[in-house]
C-alpha cells in the first residue's frame, strides 16, 4: 500500500581538555594570540595619547579612554587565561562567543570613538584616532576568527570532535 521511510541522526561528540592550569607560551605565536597582543598594544597607545594631551578631561577624550581601557583590560586579562589554560580548565563556559560578543561590541565602540577624537582639531585626540582605527581593525578580525570557531563548534582550547551518523529505515506497507 504504501512505503515508510525513517530517518535517524546520531551526533556523537567528543571533547578533549586538560583540566588543570599551566603556563604555554606557545598561544602568542598562533594567530588570535598575536591579533590580541596588538589590540592589547593599541588600546594602550591610543590611551597614552589622549591621557598625557592637554585636553584630555573633554568628553571627546573621556569616551576614548573610557572604551581604550576595557579593550585593554578584557583582552589583557583574556590573554592571561589563554596564558595559564583557564579557558581550557573552564572548557564549559561558552569563551569564543563571550569574546565574539566583546569584539564586535569595541569594534562599533572603537568606530564611534577614533570618529568622534579625529573630528576634533586636537593633534593628540587625532594621534589616538589613529590607533583607535587601527585597533577597530584589530578587533573585527578577532570578532571574524571567533564567529569562524564558532560556527564550526570549536572550544577555545582543547579539541572537539563531533561525528555525525545517519541511519535510515525503509519499510514498506502492504494490505
Amino acid at each position: 500500500m504504501g512505503e515508510f521511510t525513517q530517518t535517524a541522526t546520531v551526533t556523537q561528540q567528543e571533547t578533549v581538555v586538560q583540566p588543570y592550569i599551566r603556563y604555554d607560551p606557545e598561544y602568542v605565536r598562533t594567530i588570535p594570540g598575536i591579533v590580541k597582543i596588538v589590540c592589547i598594544v593599541l588600546n594602550l597607545i591610543g590611551f597614552i595619547c589622549i591621557e598625557f594631551s592637554y585636553f584630555s578631561y573633554r568628553p571627546q577624550g573621556s569616551f576614548f579612554n573610557t572604551v581604550a581601557m576595557l579593550g585593554f583590560w578584557f583582552s589583557g586579562i583574556m590573554l592571561v587565561f589563554y596564558l595559564f589554560h583557564v579557558c581550557e580548565k573552564f572548557h564549559k563556559i561558552p569563551w569564543l562567543k563571550i569574546e565574539l560578543y566583546f569584539c564586535v561590541a569595541w569594534t562599533l565602540l572603537y568606530m564611534i570613538a577614533a570618529s568622534v577624537a579625529a573630528a576634533t582639531s586636537i593633534g593628540a585626540f587625532q594621534a589616538a584616532a589613529f590607533f583607535g582605527y587601527c585597533a577597530m581593525v584589530g578587533y573585527g578580525v578577532d570578532s571574524f576568527l571567533k564567529f569562524q570557531a564558532v560556527r564550526a563548534g570549536e572550544i577555545a582550547q582543547g579539541s572537539r570532535t563531533v561525528h555525525v551518523q545517519q541511519q535510515q529505515t525503509v519499510s514498506t506497507l502492504t494490505a
